[in-house]
């Protein structure tokens, strides 16, 4: 029996209400720091926002309600060191919390995708925050909360999605005016379908800027299909 098998049937109180889960899947994780990594997926049902190059719609509603036991049997059978909680917006639950901490104390290493639109305190210090910046081009700027930024340490991350070049400059400017170099690593993605991949690497080149900038490994291995 694993330790994460153990924890999941001796440690782990299922949480009554439950989460409702779109998906959990096994795959490679496409972006940040793990790129490349085999990770399962948990992605949680329900997202306030409405980026207009949301590849995750499907997650808006639906699901099935399941409870945090029952969640972490199902990751166990993969055999996994890394679990990243996504979504939609997995903080729109309020049982995300609770998941979090019973996945780091399962003994995995987890990482949560969020928009940062949503309160980050009080979360399982464990947890790797990555955490994004909505640019202008998403659509929804104005649901950035800044305040975030007080809760992120350097074992985080900060995401930039960039539709154009006027992206670029509004995600140069916050990292001045924030002087974000200094929170954590900073990831810069071109939307795809919107913005050319070399020409955000020559951006990145030619401003000599502090960032990471990554292609989404799991689109190019497997496009836009659903669980992976």
């Amino acid at each position: 029996m694993t330790a994460q098998r153990a924890a999941t049937k001796g440690s782990v109180a299922s949480d009554a209400a439950g989460l409702r889960v779109t998906e959990i899947f096994h795959s490679l994780q496409g972006e940040g720091l793990t790129t490349g990594e085999r990770t399962v997926f948990v992605r949680l049902t329900g997202c306030p926002l409405r980026c207009v190059y949301c590849d995750s719609a499907y997650a808006f509603s639906g699901g099935r309600r399941m409870d945090i036991a029952a969640i972490l049997a199902q990751i166990a059978d993969y055999s996994v060191r890394y679990v990243c909680v996504t979504g939609g917006e997995p903080l729109a639950q309020p049982g995300c919390r609770s998941l979090l901490a019973a996945l780091c104390g399962a003994g995995y290493l987890v990482s949560l995708e969020t928009s940062g639109a949503l309160d980050l305190t009080g979360l399982d210090p464990r947890v790797v925050k990555v955490m994004d910046l909505k640019t202008p081009g998403s659509g929804e700027e104005h649901r950035n909360r800044y305040a975030n930024l007080a809760c992120l340490t350097p074992a985080d991350q900060i995401k930039f999605v960039l539709c154009d070049r006027d992206d670029y400059r509004w995600a140069v400017e916050q990292i001045r005016v924030h002087r974000l170099e200094r929170l954590c690593p900073l990831l810069f993605s071109p939307a795809a379908g919107r913005l050319s991949p070399r020409d955000l690497a020559d951006w990145i080149l030619s401003d000599r800027l502090p960032v990471r900038m990554q292609i989404q490994l799991h689109k190019l291995l497997w496009g836009d299909a659903p669980g992976h």
